[in-house]
């Protein structure tokens, strides 16, 4: 029988790596296609509708502009505070009625730009604190005095009454179209939760089948899910600070227990990569393991539990069961127990009990109850 080939053994385990990382990615970006088409959608029905408005009503030949400023006033997201909205509409139509005057009164050059860009920060800097105004004003402004020509086609102000209708535009579906930010928080929170889920069955799988390889997949799948859980964690934030002035008061609320729940959700997957990193030291010289049955069982247990938790926060449903059954493995996460004499495979437990703490709280106990709900050591 050949022996086998080291580097061919490497290949392969890259080659599985990469091939893993590569089928996270797609569902992830799968996950943010779903959550982004709509918005998306709203938004360039926004800009066509833009456009046409400044044709029918203002005569323009290419109102260019009117399908900018509707497209950056709304963006591709379902956080669409009217604030923010009409802070970029408002810098958009500074920025553009400054870049006009500017261009009719002394042309186009690199002074000019310079002028340009100063005077129409500063308008807006006036206007309002808002940096979106600000930024726009700026952009918009550079963009009138880098494209002189387009003046021509719809006489000296033409851009900016162009801005002017894109930005009523984007208002108006601000207004008639509100925003949900539970919508989005909650797919995020449902996508986030999953990975930690999965993450920790494929650290049981590897356990139950002493299969190395599959530990360190479940290090790969937990490192990759960073990305969905900090854009879980600064939707979360950016939703709550809309919610002060933008939802009632019942979504102020779901809103607060979801970024709450972000930050333990991400805190326990750390936990949880840890745990699959050090899963395979309990692997003892000779290549033999230790039993590590009734860990594995508790693992996937916890697992369980944390499905149930995703189901929850996705769907804004009871806690009642996650929180059950996260409780009991929580009870049962004793390393005297289940170490079985082993102290590798008893600090693998020990590992277990920050996780579960994080997601117990998740799941709505409080947090001295989730703490005292692990067996002393």
């Amino acid at each position: 029988m050949r022996t086998p080939d080291p580097r061919e053994a490497g290949a392969a385990a890259g080659a599985a790596v990469g091939t893993l990382l590569r089928r996270i990615r797609r569902r992830q970006g799968l996950s943010r296609l779903r959550t982004g088409f709509w918005p998306i959608v709203q938004a360039s029905l926004a800009a066509g509708a833009a456009y046409l408005l400044a044709q029918v009503l203002l005569g323009h030949t290419q109102p260019f502009f009117a399908a900018v400023a509707a497209w950056v006033c709304l963006g591709f997201s379902f956080d669409r505070e009217l604030r923010r909205v009409a802070e970029v509409a408002i810098g958009v139509a500074v920025g553009v009625g400054i870049g006009e005057l500017i261009v009719e009164l002394i042309g186009t050059g690199w002074w000019q730009l310079t002028v340009v860009l100063l005077l129409s920060a500063l308008l807006a800097r006036f206007i309002d604190r808002g940096p979106l105004l600000v930024t726009q004003a700026g952009v918009q402004a550079i963009v009138v005095v880098g494209l002189p020509a387009a003046v021509a086609h719809d006489g000296a102000f033409g851009r900016w009454t162009d801005a002017a209708i894109g930005g009523l535009v984007a208002l108006a579906v601000t207004l008639l179209l509100p925003s949900d930010p539970l919508r989005r928080l909650r797919s995020l929170a449902l996508e986030a939760t999953t990975e930690l889920a999965e993450t920790l069955e494929s650290i049981a799988r590897g356990l139950r089948a002493g299969d190395v390889d599959e530990l360190g997949s479940a290090l790969v799948r937990g490192r990759a899910s960073e990305t969905v859980l900090a854009d879980w964690r600064d939707t979360a934030r950016k939703a709550e600070e809309i919610a002060r002035v933008g939802v009632n008061r019942g979504q102020r609320k779901d809103i607060h227990a979801l970024v709450e729940q972000a930050v333990l959700v991400d805190r326990a997957m750390r936990s949880v990569r840890l745990l699959a990193r050090r899963a395979p030291t309990v692997v003892g010289p000779d290549g033999t393991w230790p039993d590590v049955a009734a860990l594995t069982d508790e693992v996937a247990r916890f697992a369980g539990g944390v499905r149930l938790l995703a189901s929850a926060v996705g769907g804004g449903g009871s806690f009642d069961e996650a929180r059950s059954l996260l409780g009991e493995v929580a009870a049962a996460a004793d390393p005297h127990v289940l170490g079985g004499g082993d102290l590798r495979v008893a600090s693998l437990a020990v590992l277990m009990r920050a996780p579960l703490v994080d997601t117990l709280e998740a799941a709505g106990a409080e947090p001295r109850a989730a703490r005292e709900s692990l067996p002393e050591l």
